[in-house]
């Protein structure tokens, strides 16, 4: 399992997140690897939280690397710094996207610690 399905799937086990009480959307992402595109929907009902595989359209549309995803998924990218470098591109809804932000891993990178850039 990847870094980014184990993010999905702990979103799915949890159901529900408080810090989103007051915002109801939707976000895809659409992860490409190479040639090879996952597409993974987040629905937002007040704090309620579904997440299935699905290209249908959603308010915000993130995409990313499967490289970026995981690094986001590991806590080792802030999504903020990946969208000003053109790594996270955001069509739809940006408060959104920059929301969905608070969900990733705030545990600081282990090279970070070393003093060692990732070059991500």
């Amino acid at each position: 399992m990847t870094a980014t399905e184990a993010f999905f799937e702990r979103l799915t086990v949890a159901g529900q997140d408080p810090r989103f009480s007051k915002v109801r959307g939707s976000v895809r992402f659409d992860i490409r690897d190479g040639d090879r595109l996952e597409q993974w929907l987040l629905a937002i009902d007040h704090g309620q939280m579904r997440v299935t595989r699905s290209a249908e359209p959603a308010t915000t549309v993130i995409r990313v690397s499967a490289r970026v995803a995981d690094a986001m998924a590991r806590g080792e990218v802030n999504g903020v710094a990946a969208i000003a470098r053109g790594e996270i591109m955001v069509d739809g809804d940006l408060g959104l996207a920059l929301r969905i932000g608070r969900l990733f891993s705030r545990e600081p990178r282990l090279a970070q610690r070393r003093g060692v850039d990732s070059g991500t």
